[in-house]
């Protein structure tokens, strides 16, 4: 099993690992990866994995039952170490992005009692889909300053896991959202914005996150559609 070590540490763009197994002829699964795969509205990450000899760029990352790096090329032999280098500018956008959407998530679940149903992410623009009549112009100008508010406080992101049975138990169903993972998951790893005795959010989620809002940078809300009955997209990007 493939250590998911960009759990740990979304800073981490350069690892050694060893190629445990090829799957086709370019799909190498490596004994642990700082790579993220595709899967929760972020995309995988790229890069290169590299011998002294060398260098296969990723072009695609995915969670199957292992962590598959798709290289271009033939794939290096099962057994070879390899350094593996993640792209900086790709990571950093997508992990920026990625803690904007909590903390839109939760302001319009306070604000609006909006649920979120579905979010994308790029290294340029983010979308949210979420349960909600319509959003005017005033309720938009309303929480890009509220999240701009949010980033100026600078709160503190962090992460761990927890038993799913605990989870369950202590923690706030609305926000965690943990029916909606599968069964068979029994550990979470939840993560928390801002104080440890009263978060602004706390949710599961497995994706990669900055340190500290403050690292987010502007919000702009760009715009937003109707998605269906009683459901809308809200569009934003990071300046």
């Amino acid at each position: 099993m493939t250590e998911a070590r960009y759990l740990d540490d979304a800073e981490q763009y350069e690892f050694e690992a060893t190629v445990e197994a090829v799957r086709g002829t370019n799909r190498v699964v490596l004994d642990r990866t700082y790579f993220y795969p595709t899967g929760g509205g972020q995309p995988h990450d790229t890069g290169t994995l590299a011998t002294d000899d060398v260098t296969w760029d990723v072009t695609d990352v995915q969670k199957r039952d292992r962590i598959e790096h798709v290289v271009a090329g033939d794939a290096p032999e099962p057994g070879t170490t390899v350094t593996g280098h993640v792209d900086p500018e790709r990571r950093r956008a997508h992990t920026r992005y990625h803690t904007t959407q909590h903390l839109l998530s939760a302001t319009l679940l306070d604000e609006f009692d909006a649920e979120t149903t579905g979010n994308q992410l790029y290294t340029d623009r983010a979308h949210l889909d979420c349960a909600y009549d319509r959003f005017d112009g005033d309720d938009l100008q309303t929480i890009e300053a509220h999240l701009n508010d949010l980033v100026s406080a600078d709160l503190p992101v962090r992460w761990y896991t927890l038993d799913r049975a605990e989870a369950e138990a202590t923690l706030d169903p609305e926000r965690t959202r943990l029916h909606l993972l599968p069964d068979s998951i029994r550990e979470v790893r939840i993560v928390e914005i801002g104080d440890e005795d009263d978060p602004f959010d706390r949710t599961a989620c497995a994706g990669t996150h900055v340190k500290s809002t403050g690292e987010i940078g502007t919000v702009v809300l760009t715009g937003r559609t109707t998605q269906g009955t009683s459901h809308e997209r809200v569009e934003f990007i990071l300046e």
